[in-house]
């Protein structure tokens, strides 16, 4: 019975989704918990043909890299998967994982990979949360975080450490809140019930606050006592809004929105701009962190007035706005019709004269005729972890840029791209890694093509 199979096993490496690397009878093993350099005892899970899983059950030899992680939920949780790693190492592993994937994938030796960029702050540095309410077998309700790898498994919340405080103790009121007035909570299983989520946003730089109430459809009940007494009890919070979904996909965002309390967006200042962040719009979520992210790109694309700049997947238009002082014009290109609304909304909150945004899908607006005459000679792509479009890539080779920025959250399509954009006669002689998210594997990184 390999359920319980114990071994012991060495651990040699991270791989990149964190999991630790050990083998056995010559086949790679992929583990939850453990770190390079320790023996551990370990269960293998599941044997496939070409690897196995397994979880660690006891440390035998530990690493000198380890540290006591300072969270209560640490492992239990699917957010943080290095909590227990010296900083310092988490940034060899990431940089580790930027060079595999450039070598391996994008077959780019050359390429100079700058050492990663850490994160002023290693707690406390998100500016957005999530927390799911779900019901439990005796008939009360959790509101929390997944536990890891399950969605119908949520752990009540204590303490999350890469939130503000004062998150905490809001996660904590609505908790009570709940239960005191009876508010059915939704069963992700069965699709019936009411409360579904609790979001929680924060401008770092402004003392802004929004809490967003995500239910099932319907009227929240208690709604005006709920205002009233989560207000007084936090004179932080500058907004509330209550989003409806109905649907069965488990997504925090809503159908119908109506804004409680405030004006139902927060605002947050990044470099010497003001952006606006509604409950569903996408921002990034480290806001000190996204200053040094820009920061890098900006220096290595080194624009001038001349320039004129296609901005693609600009979702609420802040590196188009922020660009925009120091080129002749800016285009964005963002298919969600919300967020192009509020990327109009902050050129106008900015004074930005030379920017217009389209919405719409990548590849359709490079198709159209307005794409190629405007003459864009630079090109910025920030796209979802999926990277770019073939035809879309194609598209973009084709306008002959004289510089693609590309900013990244996955090093391994940003490699695929990488390779395609070199072998069709650009190069790339460097890129930086930046880390948003300390504790976590994930990795951003910004890289300019150079026609060769």
């Amino acid at each position: 019975n390999l359920g319980s199979k114990r071994v012991e096993l060495e651990i040699t490496d991270l791989a990149f989704d964190g999991k630790a690397v050990a083998h056995l009878d010559g086949k790679v093993v992929f583990l939850t918990g453990g770190l390079p350099g320790e023996t551990v005892e370990a269960e293998i899970t599941r044997t496939k043909p070409r690897y196995s899983e397994g979880v660690v059950h006891r440390i035998l030899k530990a690493s000198e890299l380890r540290i006591p992680a300072i969270c209560s939920h640490f492992g239990q949780c699917g957010g943080c998967t290095w909590q227990d790693l010296i900083y310092q190492q988490q940034l060899e592993f990431k940089k580790k994982q930027v060079t595999d994937c450039l070598q391996r994938i994008g077959g780019l030796m050359e390429v100079r990979i700058h050492d990663v960029v850490g994160s002023v702050e290693l707690f406390n540095y998100r500016n957005k949360m999530e927390f799911s309410f779900h019901v439990t077998e005796d008939g009360g309700f959790t509101l929390g975080l997944h536990s890891r790898g399950r969605f119908d498994d949520i752990f009540d919340l204590d303490k999350c450490f890469l939130q503000s405080e004062v998150s905490n103790r809001i996660v904590h009121w609505v908790r009570e809140f709940v239960e005191r007035e009876r508010i059915p909570v939704y069963d992700v299983k069965k699709h019936t019930g009411f409360m579904r989520f609790l979001m929680i946003r924060q401008a770092k730089r402004r003392s802004q606050l929004m809490v967003n109430i995500v239910t099932n459809y319907g009227e929240i009940p208690s709604r005006e006592k709920l205002v009233r007494e989560l207000t007084a009890a936090f004179p932080q919070i500058t907004t509330i809004v209550h989003n409806q979904n109905g649907q069965k996909s488990n997504v925090a965002t809503g159908e119908i929105e109506t804004v409680l309390f405030g004006c139902g967006f927060i605002e947050e200042r990044m470099f010497d701009g003001i952006f606006r962040i509604r409950a569903n719009t996408f921002f990034q979520t480290n806001s000190i962190q996204t200053e040094t992210l820009y920061r890098a790109a900006f220096e290595m694309l080194n624009p001038d007035k001349n320039d004129r700049v296609l901005d693609l997947y600009c979702g609420t238009g802040s590196i188009g706005i922020l660009i925009s002082h120091y080129v002749d014009h800016v285009t964005g290109v963002e298919l969600v019709a919300d967020a192009v609304e509020i990327a109009r909304e902050n050129a106008a909150v900015n004074n930005v004269q030379n920017i217009t945004f389209y919405q719409g899908t990548v590849r359709d607006f490079l198709k159209k005729p307005q794409a190629s005459e405007t003459d864009h000679n630079i090109v910025i792509v920030d796209p979802p972890r999926a990277g770019l479009h073939p035809k879309a890539l194609a598209r973009i080779i084709k306008l002959k840029p004289k510089k693609i920025l590309y900013i990244s959250c996955n090093p391994a399509t940003f490699a695929r791209d990488a390779k395609e954009l070199v072998t069709q006669g650009y190069r790339l002689p460097e890129v930086k890694p930046v880390d948003m998210f300390p504790h976590t594997m994930h990795i951003e990184l910004v890289g300019v093509f150079h026609p060769d």
